[in-house]
């Protein structure tokens, strides 16, 4: 066979295998025994082979995973893949339709889809070959994991017309390919997974895409990302045309026209739970018309046109053994129950919040109950009640105490507040926690400093405030168990570049009672150093946007504190930076700004400028950036590959811009 006739056959197997594998893994509906495929799926891989040239990204081939990865690279998302707002009974979503219908009118549609347990992911396609794919991330920056999602066989590799167009959808894992990978971590004794969530999701962050290709993943496309589209003008339409493509969607969908109907699916799905292959949490409900979509808009972090219905949380029986009481960083006592293992929403449970003592009171928990455990939103276990009939007698009553069980002093209920607190600011609890607060990702952020060093290091002695870290050596740490030479050079220099972290990680790590990032932010950027905001009065402060009585009078109250001023001249003198290092508020918005007060939207690729730089600068200059184009945008800053927004912003005659036109505004 010459290289002409090579090419033509491994043109006609690319069709063949691409249409058997659409057939088996899509429809359900195999036209050829599977030993056939594997005949042809081999004839292909001799052919590449021996004339490498004709291997393609998309042949059928690469699909069984190449060299292990070094590590993922980021991936920005030209739209953020925002999270779902939750709704939990009937009320909830009969406020939903109501707050829809007072924003659009009544001539709607709602779309209701089964909602996969699994990891969102983000599919890029160009000329209908599979050229990237990321994780979800943040909402606005993922991980590149398109080796391992090539290995996903209902991921079609090339689709069936030559579109560019970005897809979204949930990877997951099949309940049965869940309890074989399971059993066979049993049988080599590895650790289980909880979940076939969690199975799905470590699944696909593995370096070894061989790995991945092993684990049977599967997948459903659920939404239309970045496109040039312009005729769909519905997300059932959108649907529709990810099946011509050959992309996997889920069937089970159902077009409602009332929020009747769609309490009627919720209901019918609720029961039918159980049979079906794979794992639900819910059910989402998003408005049909894409026109809809765009006037209801979303915020910060979810969509205004959907919302997911959250099945009622699993509940189980199980022996509450014990009750056990921990000091969080605020001082603030809580108990928790030790329960006999129980599988409680996928999930073995040991430990169950019990909240504060008015709760076991009022419950009437006692140590030895039969108690009945639920997951609150299918994530953290709480105990619902005790089974009062099943008492034999023998069952204990629990009291708190009235000292701290860590160092022994007086606890006590501040006014207003159901919990008791310790307020020795001396408390190794407190000061456990709190560095642990200190060193998270939120924080400081200092990589190898977790709970399991903090504790050792507390225990040691060797710290005894957040300023002790900055004073750490390199042989203390060497003595510390499971801490080698390069793992500890690597926490040093950590140690060291967090010195160089902006004011509000600073403050934010200090956890200031009431102070949470945002608002460490707000004070970072209003008072600029920390001793700016030491000498602020609360007057001062509750003058301050999104500043409080309550807030502002604990800053006040936490900085008069003399031992915070010792702590705060040990952090300078270990040369931590004391000062804010973003935009200031007085260098955000000037008067004489053309952005101010306008209403931006950016879409298609930027080439000079992140999305997120982009958004950063022209909020400096008082603009206000959204994701939706309507009658209320004032600018459209349209950059290559732009969809369906650059479409609907000519159709409204607003001002369109592109990315040079945007650098030339923002100079100014």
């Amino acid at each position: 066979m010459d290289v002409l006739e090579a090419e033509k056959r491994v043109k006609e197997l690319h069709k063949l295998l691409n249409q058997y594998n659409y057939e088996y893994h899509i429809l359900d509906k195999p036209s050829v025994p599977d030993a056939e495929y594997d005949r042809l799926l081999h004839e292909l891989i001799a052919l590449e082979t021996e004339y490498p040239n004709l291997k393609t990204s998309s042949s059928p081939t690469q699909r069984v995973g190449g060299q292990v990865l070094e590590g993922f690279t980021k991936v920005e998302h030209a739209i953020p893949m925002l999270s779902l707002g939750n709704a939990f009974n009937e009320e909830d979503l009969r406020d939903f339709d109501r707050r829809v219908r007072q924003a659009v009118g009544d001539t709607l549609s709602y779309v209701c889809e089964l909602k996969i347990d699994g990891l969102a992911v983000s599919l890029r396609y160009e000329d209908g070959v599979f050229i990237q794919g990321a994780t979800r991330g943040d909402g606005t920056v993922g991980e590149d994991i398109t080796v391992n999602l090539r290995t996903i066989r209902s991921i079609p590799l090339q689709l069936h017309q030559p579109i560019t167009i970005e897809v979204r959808g949930e990877v997951f894992m099949p309940k049965k390919s869940f309890e074989a990978l399971n059993k066979r971590r049993e049988e080599n004794g590895e650790e289980l997974f909880a979940n076939p969530r969690n199975a799905a999701a470590g699944s696909l962050r593995q370096l070894d895409p061989k790995i991945a290709a092993s684990r049977n993943l599967d997948v459903f496309l659920y939404a239309i990302g970045e496109n040039n589209l312009t005729e769909i003008e519905k997300h059932s339409e959108g649907l529709n045309l990810l099946d011509t493509l050959g992309l996997k969607t889920n069937k089970e969908r159902r077009v409602c026209q009332t929020i009747e109907e769609v309490l009627q699916y919720i209901e019918e799905w609720q029961e039918k739970r159980p049979s079906l292959p794979y794992e639900i949490d819910g059910i989402v409900i998003k408005v049909d018309q894409y026109s809809h979509q765009q006037a209801l808009g979303t915020t910060a972090k979810s969509p205004r046109w959907a919302i997911a219905y959250k099945f009622p949380a699993e509940e189980v029986v199980t022996k509450l053994l014990d009750i056990e009481l921990s000091i969080g960083r605020t001082g603030v006592l809580t108990p928790t129950a030790i329960l006999e293992p129980v599988r409680v929403a996928g999930t073995t449970v040991q430990r169950a919040s019990l909240h504060n003592e008015d709760l076991i009171r009022e419950k009437d928990i006692r140590i030895g109950d039969y108690v009945v455990v639920k997951k609150a939103g299918d994530i953290i276990p709480e105990v619902v009640r005790a089974i009062i009939e099943r008492r034999t007698g023998e069952e204990v009553l629990f009291s708190m105490p009235s000292h701290c069980p860590e160092c022994g002093s007086d606890l006590v209920r501040l006014e207003n507040e159901v919990a008791l607190r310790c307020i020795n600011p001396k408390c190794p609890a407190q000061i456990r926690e709190g560095l642990i607060h200190f060193v998270s990702r939120n924080a400081m952020n200092i990589d190898g400093l977790g709970e399991r060093v903090i504790t050792q290091l507390f225990k040691e002695n060797l710290i005894h405030d957040v300023a002790d870290i900055y004073k750490l050596k390199e042989d203390q740490l060497l003595e510390l168990e499971r801490m080698g030479k390069k793992s500890v050079t690597n926490l040093l220099l950590a140690i060291e570049a967090s010195k160089a972290n902006s004011l509000e990680r600073l403050l934010f790590g200090l956890g200031i009672r009431h102070v949470g990032s945002k608002a460490a932010k707000i004070l970072a950027q209003s008072y600029g150093h920390i001793d700016n905001l030491t000498r602020a009065t609360e007057e001062e402060l509750q003058a301050i946007n999104e500043i409080g009585e309550k807030m502002a009078n604990s800053i006040v109250t936490y900085f008069r504190l003399p031992e915070v001023a010792d702590l705060i001249e040990e952090l300078r003198n270990a040369g931590v930076n004391l000062e804010y290092r973003g935009p200031k508020l007085d260098e955000a918005i000037t008067a004489d700004s053309p952005l101010a007060g306008k209403t931006v939207v950016l879409t298609g690729k930027l080439e000079q400028l992140t999305r997120n730089e982009a958004k950063e600068k022209l909020e400096l200059l008082g603009a206000k950036v959204t994701g939706s184009v309507s009658k209320n945008t004032d600018i459209v800053v349209a950059g290559p590959e732009a969809g369906s927004k650059l479409t609907k912003a000519q159709e409204l005659g607003i001002e369109i811009w592109d990315e040079n036109m945007l650098l030339e505004q923002l100079s100014k």
